[in-house]
Order: C-alpha cells, then structure tokens, then sequence
C-alpha cells in the first residue's frame, strides 16, 4: 500500500510564508522603493518584472537576490512622468498584484502572469494571431487593410521590427458577433482562409518563402504576455545569429559575460543607453533561454543602465563558451529591437471597424515606415501609438508631419514626439571585480570580501 501524501503539503509554506510588498514613499525624496520578499520560485523575477513593466514605471535601480529558497528583491520606481508613484490605484494593483492575494507562487507553467496579458484593461472574447517575417514600407497597411476585408475587428495588437525582420501579435474578433473567430459557430474553415491571405501579405505577394520567413498562428482563449511573445518570435527568427554584427555598433549596447570562480557563477554585465523596461527585456530573454538569475545589481550612471547579473543554467552550472557567446548576441538583439529612431504618433478617438486600416494607409501614402507601433481599445476608444522613420533613414520633414495632421487629424487627436536619437556607444563594462564604485553596489565585489 502506498503511503498517503497531503496534496496540500507542497503549498505549506506558500500559505505560512505568503508573498509580501511593501510600497516604500519615505525613505527616497524622488523615488519610490518597491520591495518584495518571498518564497522563490523559478520565473518568479520575471513575473515581478512584468507587472512593473505593464504598469510603465521605470527602474533606476535594483537589487534582487535569490538564494537559499528565498526571493528579495529592491526596486527604485518613478513614473512615465519620472515622478514617485502615489497614484492610489496604482499602488493597490501592485500590492494586488504581487502581495499575499496574488498568484506569484501558484502559477504554473504556461499560465497568465498577474500582470496584463493585453493591455491593462480587459478586451473581452478575442483570437490571438501571431505574425512575423520580412518587414517592409506599407506591411502594417496590407495586414490590417486584409483583416478589416475579412470582417475582422482589432482590439488590440502589439508589433515590432529589428533589423528587416517584423513581428506582431494581434488581437481580434468578428465584426458581426464580437466572439472570437474559429468560436463563433461560423464557418469553420474561414481561419484557414484567414491565415492564407496573411502569409501572402507577409511574403510581400509573392508565392516563395518558408515558414520562417512567414509564419502565421492563430489562438483562441488565454494569451501570454504580449511583450513577452514579441520576444519568443524574435528570439527565434533567422536575424539573431547575426545580431552582433547588426546590434554591436555605435550606440549599441555592450554585452559582456565572465565567470564567476568563487561562487560558481556566470556574471553578464549590460551597459546601453538607459530606458524604460530594459531590465524586464533582459530578465525576459535569459528567461526564455532557461537560464536562472540569482543575483542582480541594477543602477543608472548618466544617461547609461549599468547592469551586473549573476546567472547559472536551470541545472546548476555556469556557461559554457559558445553558450556565453550566445547570450551576449541574444541580448544585445533583445535591448534593440525595443529602440526606435524617428517620430512617435500618439492617436486617440472613436473606435470603428476599419480605423486601422484608414490610419496605416495614411501613413504608407506619406511615406512612412512604421518600426514599432501599440494599438489599444478602452471602451469605445481607440489609443493608437505608432514609431515611424523615413524608410531612406533621413530625418523625417516636417511638411510630411504636418501633412498628417492635416489629413488624420481631422477625425483622431494627433499628438506627434520626437524620438531622441542614439548617443555614441558608451565605454565597454568593467571586469566584475572593478565594476564597484561607491554609487553601484556590486555582487562581485560583496564575493571578494566575504572570500577575504
């Protein structure tokens, strides 16, 4: 007879020893201190990560360790404005989100994070499809043009380039329902049809290519986190074994990766141009490439993110050569593929089946490239953000802007930014043992004094 087991033991101590936040307004002037301390868990640093990142604040500094079974992390916090977070409802979704109520110990592999699958607001019964391939002035135009033809009405949709390469996950359901397509009782073969019209836009019309150079993919239910899936296609296109080449230059970012003798660790060093959701992007890919981060040292030197991780394989041990090689060229493509040149086009108004269309066409006519774009439906509302450049890399006239105005303003408020452009590319990282100063607590340097 087998003896019994309590199928309720294994979560003993999640319930002993819940999650904890604390949201910390005093002890900084101009920061705020998210502190969380719990139980750890494989992928529990990236699920944290997210809900910061989908809340849009920025981490200036942190310092996360993971040792002994015990996760406790510091992040210095300030808002899209670069003020401290006191925004009321702001402050509950994270203690929500991350505190003792949330679902940071129980979720099992392939669930939704705490944190927003899309968007933060809910956009009801919707299919996924996936996109990716070769990217080209008017791409975004010809997609949203087919799925507006075949009675699809987007939600949401999320889409990035690196290099020449494009990929995009889109949020949509029937015109005529408002259920998901594939389950709504109607024609069951209309996803096929679907997808073929979409892998022809993406292969640019014409009938040659493979499935890597044109993939499509359909899901109904559940999504992962879009940010997230954005990186897995990207991780897995045919660009990232030439990312160094591409990504490594001026203004690029500087990635490094030593080993670690005294404690058995390999240590990655980042320095790149500071911005928003830089940790999570870099969390994200070692993530996805089953790599575990125990300890973190994060700080902003200027304009600069300075980043130190100490990092094993899900199997105890450090990198090998050619894996260290791999990392540094998957994470200088991660870091890059988020950075865009030109103008950022902030469009809100009146949700309509189409609008997407009507507005990507615009910007095709005008001769604009899209290089990132976030489209998002709240109620009735459409909030549309789209990066665009001049596909010859010239600084985009202002007459074409204004053109724009002219035209789509008529109908959407138009609010247009200017990117700053990339500085030039900062020193290389220091070795781990000389990466300490007195303004950057090093994990390297803490292993050298307690080894004296």
């Amino acid at each position: 007879m087998l003896p019994y087991f309590d199928p309720e033991y294994e979560n003993f101590n999640q319930r002993i020893n819940p999650p904890r936040v604390c949201i910390d307004n005093g002890t900084c002037k101009d920061i705020t201190l998210v502190k969380v301390d719990s139980m750890n868990r494989n992928g529990i640093l990236l699920e944290v990560l997210q809900v910061l990142s989908d809340l849009d604040l920025h981490i200036s500094k942190a310092y996360i360790t993971s040792d002994g079974g015990w996760f406790m992390d510091v992040f210095h916090c300030v808002d899209k404005q670069g003020q401290k977070v006191t925004d009321e409802k702001t402050i509950k979704y994270i203690e929500k989100a991350l505190g003792p109520e949330s679902n940071l110990l129980g979720a099992t592999k392939g669930s939704s994070s705490p944190g927003r699958s899309v968007g933060l607001h809910s956009i009801g019964d919707h299919t996924a499809i996936e996109l990716k391939g070769p990217d080209r002035t008017g791409l975004l135009s010809e997609i949203f043009a087919v799925l507006a033809e075949l009675q699809c009405n987007v939600l949401a949709a999320e889409m990035w380039t690196h290099r020449t390469r494009v990929a995009c996950v889109v949020y949509v359901n029937d015109v005529a329902t408002g259920r998901a397509i594939g389950d709504d009782g109607g024609d069951p073969r209309r996803l096929s049809r679907i997808e073929d019209r979409l892998r022809h836009v993406l292969r640019g019309g014409y009938g040659g290519g493979d499935a890597l150079a044109a993939l499509a993919n359909f899901a109904v239910g559940p999504a992962s986190h879009v940010d997230r899936r954005l990186h897995q296609l990207m991780h897995a296109d045919v660009d990232v074994a030439q990312a160094a080449q591409a990504d490594g230059g001026e203004g690029g970012p500087t990635v490094t990766v030593e080993h670690c003798v005294e404690k058995s660790y390999s240590v990655v060093n980042v320095k790149c141009k500071d911005r928003s959701k830089l940790l999570y992007d870099i969390v994200c890919t070692l993530t996805d490439m089953e790599y575990v981060v125990f300890h973190a040292a994060v700080t902003s030197e200027a304009s600069y993110g300075v980043q130190e991780l100490y990092i094993r394989r899900k199997d105890g041990k450090t990198l090998s050569k050619d894996e260290a090689e791999k990392v540094m060229r998957c994470l200088e493509a991660a870091i890059s593929r988020r950075v865009c040149e030109g103008f950022t086009l902030e469009l809100c108004g009146r949700d309509r089946v189409g609008l997407l269309s009507d507005v990507t066409r615009v910007l095709r006519e005008h001769g604009l490239t899209v290089t990132r774009a976030g489209v998002t439906t709240v109620g009735q509302q459409a909030i549309n953000v789209f990066y665009v450049r001049d596909p010859s890399g010239k600084p985009v006239d202002m007459k074409t802007i204004e053109g724009l105005r002219g035209e789509v303003g008529q109908t959407l408020m138009l609010n247009v930014k200017s990117v700053p452009a990339p500085t030039v590319k900062p020193p290389e990282p220091a070795r781990s043992s000389g990466m300490a100063r007195t303004s950057f607590f090093s994990f390297g340097n803490l292993f050298a004094k307690l080894r004296a």
